[in-house]
């Protein structure tokens, strides 16, 4: 597995949250293009399929915790 910019872990810990790429982007102060490539990015680095499995990943690889950062 590749390793996650810190931008993709923000962005993972608020697709934890449920946040969609246009509140990911509010959220980052970025465009919505940069947002969706950092979930692309992240999806693509852990090997998985959709962002929801992103996220399950993380968990069991600890790179998440279920925390709630908001």
């Amino acid at each position: 597995m590749e390793t996650l910019t810190p931008r993709e872990l923000e962005v993972l810990e608020l697709m934890k949250l449920g946040r969609t790429n246009r509140q990911i982007a509010e959220n980052l102060v970025i465009s919505l293009g940069t947002a969706k490539n950092h979930v692309e990015h992240s999806i693509t680095k852990l090997g998985v399929p959709d962002r929801t499995q992103a996220v399950v990943k993380a968990l069991k690889l600890g790179i998440l915790d279920l925390t709630d950062a908001s």
